[in-house]
């Protein structure tokens, strides 16, 4: 019985795995690297799925109102839209997941004096991770599209 457990236990965790892997080869290469970002600078919104596209849809909106093309897109996937992810267009922008970081660092700064963060006095402390994190995201994948793929899973508590 405990090994018809354990068998039944192992698929199960299978099955979870093979769902988060389920954009592997479509939207983006194998993983490459992986963290975990466990900081709560404050609990959970109860944000929803609409909240998240709505975000995504922001960011997009923004990159297409700029002169220039964009350079990598975001778009959110999952039932719930818990997956974020972030995919480079060009070879350059994301040659590396240290210029990948960059981006994020930039990202961060253009958020920090928007007014919900700016009223609650957390421009000073919240990154783009957080504010990920405070919309109720799983996880945020970012890639070059072509050779390596990194994932950032939240932690909530």
């Amino acid at each position: 019985m405990i090994r018809v457990l354990a068998f039944v236990a192992g698929l199960l965790i299978a099955g979870v795995a093979w769902a988060d892997d389920r954009y592997v080869g479509y939207y983006y290469p194998d993983f490459t690297s992986s963290e975990v970002f466990d900081r709560v600078i404050r609990p959970a919104t109860g944000a929803n799925k609409r909240v998240r596209v709505d975000f995504v849809t922001s960011l997009t909106n923004a990159q297409l109102a700029a002169d220039d093309n964009p350079r990598f897109v975001f778009f959110a996937k999952g039932g719930e839209a818990k997956t974020l992810i972030l995919v480079a267009l060009d070879d350059q922008v994301f040659s590396t997941l240290f210029r990948a970081r960059a981006v994020l660092a930039q990202l961060t700064s253009n958020m920090r004096d928007s007014a919900p963060f700016v009223g609650q006095d957390l421009q000073f402390l919240v990154t783009f991770f957080d504010l990920l994190q405070i919309l109720e995201f799983d996880r945020l994948v970012i890639s070059d599209g072509v050779t390596w793929t990194h994932q950032v899973n939240f932690v909530r508590r």
